[in-house]
């Protein structure tokens, strides 16, 4: 009887340890090392706001930084020009130094162009039967200004003038400018209007277009007809300024759209600014670069993530252990008081064979200001699968 008992003891055990044996094994899952949250040491300095209308400043690799408070939409002028140029570069891509095709000047275009002169607008000459290039009018109506080369771009591009602010419309609505209104292709209608938030973030896009970029740098150039046209953006080339336009005309005031490119920590980079309602374009040069220099001492470049750091780690309940680690350096532009962000979110790894070091192992997700990035990450070292004695041994309704 008791050899029966000890058989039937044994037995159960057995199928005990046969069943823990057989239990799923549990999937692992990465824990970060990296604080979720830091804030940006330093104070952010008090910015010379102009004393009248609306500002906004930026940096390239960061963002919107701060704004002179809540505006309201005004006319944008000229300014809607840089739409323009986005929705031509983009329907009809050029690469910097190239010309582009060749466009015919209607009767119509030179009709415009006699008409906008008779009204006082700012304007370049055109001749019916002389053509001038994608970039030349995209020149034409950057630089000088030219409203009248504004709508021929729109009509080569949309068909029509009414077409194309419906494409105008459509990219600010992509672009999450939700308080920007286009009503013309030049900005001679009151009825276009932004603010100086929303018209940094449209400079930002633009400025990543190497053909655009190249235009609004340029104090001078040459066009056939008008002959030499000059840069209306009178700051071109102080305190760094690279562009990128200027608007006026309306009593709502004078605008300026810039960019500018500064060293920092031995890092180029590029400050990116509006000021809105200004008296005059004289005064909004001014409050530019006020505001271009009081926000570079404040800006660092700074590593925040080496490669091969570790940013997280899997432990495996048998005991193993890896390191999580980045796949490359990262770089930003930091600014007093900002908030940087880090998650890992880490791939759950079923460990079923083994994994060895290099492994994608998911992403760190880095947000700072505007700016966010993903960064690859691998496992350091290898995992392997959980061996007989814990798979045996471990409790019973337990992964560990």
């Amino acid at each position: 009887m008791r050899g029966r008992i000890f058989l039937v003891i044994v037995a159960l055990i057995a199928a005990l340890l046969a069943w823990n044996y057989l239990r799923p094994v549990p999937v692992v899952a990465a824990s970060s090392g990296l604080p979720v949250q830091t804030i940006i040491p330093g104070t952010a300095p008090a910015l010379p706001w102009p004393g009248v209308g609306a500002a906004a400043v930026g940096v390239s690799g960061l963002g919107a930084i701060a704004t002179s408070g809540d505006a309201q939409p005004a006319p944008a002028a000229s300014v809607a020009k840089v739409m323009t140029a986005l929705v031509v570069l983009t329907d009809k891509p050029l690469a910097a130094g190239d010309a582009g095709p060749s466009i015919a000047i209607t009767d119509q275009d030179v009709q415009a162009y006699q008409t906008d002169l008779a009204q006082q607008q700012s304007v370049v000459k055109v001749q019916a039967g002389v053509p001038l290039t994608e970039l030349q009018l995209l020149e034409g109506m950057l630089i000088p200004s030219g409203n009248n080369i504004a709508e021929t771009l729109a009509r080569w591009d949309a068909g029509s003038i009414p077409a194309f602010v419906d494409k105008m419309n459509t990219r600010a609505l992509k672009l999450g400018l939700a308080k920007t209104k286009f009503a013309d292709p030049a900005g001679a209608s009151a009825a276009t209007v932004s603010t100086p938030s929303e018209l940094m973030s449209l400079g930002m896009v633009a400025m990543q277009l190497p053909a655009f970029a190249q235009v609004v740098k340029l104090p001078q150039v040459q066009l056939p007809v008008a002959g030499a046209v000059y840069n209306v953006n009178g700051a071109l080339g102080k305190d760094g300024i690279i562009g990128i336009k200027t608007g006026s005309g309306f009593n709502a005031g004078a605008n300026f759209l810039f960019a500018a490119s500064v060293t920092v920590n031995n890092r180029v980079i590029t400050i990116y600014g509006c000021v809105m309602g200004q008296p005059t374009l004289a005064i909004a040069f001014s409050a530019a670069r006020a505001l271009i220099a009081a926000m570079k001492p404040a800006l660092v470049v700074k590593q925040i993530l080496a490669r091969q750091q570790a940013v997280g780690a899997y432990d495996t309940p048998w005991g193993d252990h890896s390191d999580v680690l980045s796949v490359y350096d990262v770089t930003l532009v930091e600014w007093p008081g900002m908030v940087l962000r880090q998650r890992l979110d880490g791939k759950t790894l079923s460990i079923d064979k083994p994994i060895g070091p290099g492994a994608p192992a998911g992403s760190l997700h880095i947000t700072l200001g505007d700016y966010t990035l993903d960064v690859p990450v691998v496992t350091g070292s290898g995992l392997y699968p959980a061996g007989r004695v814990w798979r045996i041994t471990r409790l019973p309704g337990s992964n560990s």
